[in-house]
């Protein structure tokens, strides 16, 4: 049986990050790939334009519909914009819990335009974290979640132990933001801490969806049978070689190249 990831998040009509991102991600570690739409966003690699909601009774209904057909084996949620659409999302998979799922806590696009209304930030720690294998918070979404600050690598290693004490099984606080070094990003399984480093990949302009794709690559690896390790893994080194061999698409921040086959 073909394994099957789903997406819960927000459309990026250019294709850099969000829904169109996650699964061409999935593709390419030949995962089928179903979709669960948030919110439409008018964007492009310049920025976001306009965003559009999605009715949560609407968003039940795209979930119901997936799982009521597919045998989903890991999902990750992404862009979840209201509050209500984080409720709606943790009530359904808590009456119907997934053998995996990675909470991507998407706060703002990388031109820095916001993602999540601030008052849905206590949903998705309070409601959504506890029914998450793994939560990939960048440093300021770290910081966001468990009110510290949240800069440096001890910072992270606090970061990754707090969103674990929070409900999440695991934690991996993504590095890329850090201001000097390798891109660190650190593990906490709940036991152990792991650290993961990869030299930086120079690019001639800002990176835009790195991290729904790092997200996607680690749901694709679990709906695999992946350990939650060896997923990790896999998928940071997908992403280093989607990095290095980005494109230049469109005239702002460069997409990483989801065409680019994963290594075992």
């Amino acid at each position: 049986m073909v394994p099957v990831a789903l997406t819960i998040a927000g459309s990026d009509p250019s294709g850099g990050a969000g829904i169109q991102a996650d699964l061409k991600t999935f593709a390419a570690f030949g995962v089928y790939g179903a979709a669960v739409i948030t919110a439409l966003t008018a964007q492009n690699t310049n920025g976001v334009r306009a965003v559009a909601q999605v009715e949560p009774a609407f968003v039940g209904q795209q979930l119901d519909a997936v799982l009521d057909d597919l045998a989903v084996g890991a999902a990750k949620t992404g862009m979840l914009a209201r509050g209500a659409v984080v409720e709606l999302i943790a009530a359904r998979l808590h009456a119907r819990p997934l053998p995996h799922l990675v909470v991507d806590p998407v706060l703002a696009a990388t031109s820095g335009d916001t993602l999540l209304e601030p008052s849905a930030i206590a949903h998705l720690r309070d409601q959504l974290l506890p029914l998450a294998t793994l939560v990939t918070p960048n440093l300021r979404e770290a910081a966001v979640l468990t009110g510290r600050p949240v800069a440096v690598l001890e910072d992270m290693r606090a970061a990754a132990r707090a969103l674990v004490g929070l409900g999440a099984r695991a934690a991996l606080v993504k590095g890329g933001h850090l201001t000097s070094g390798p891109a660190v990003d650190v593990l906490y399984d709940g036991h152990e801490v792991h650290e993961l480093a990869a030299a930086r990949v120079p690019t001639p302009r800002p990176i835009h969806g790195a991290g729904c794709a790092l997200s996607a690559a680690i749901t694709a690896g679990l709906a695999r049978g992946l350990t939650l390790h060896v997923a990790v893994a896999a998928a940071k080194r997908w992403v280093t070689r989607a990095l290095e061999t980005a494109a230049a698409v469109g005239h702002g921040a460069l997409p990483p190249n989801h065409l680019v086959r994963p290594t075992e």
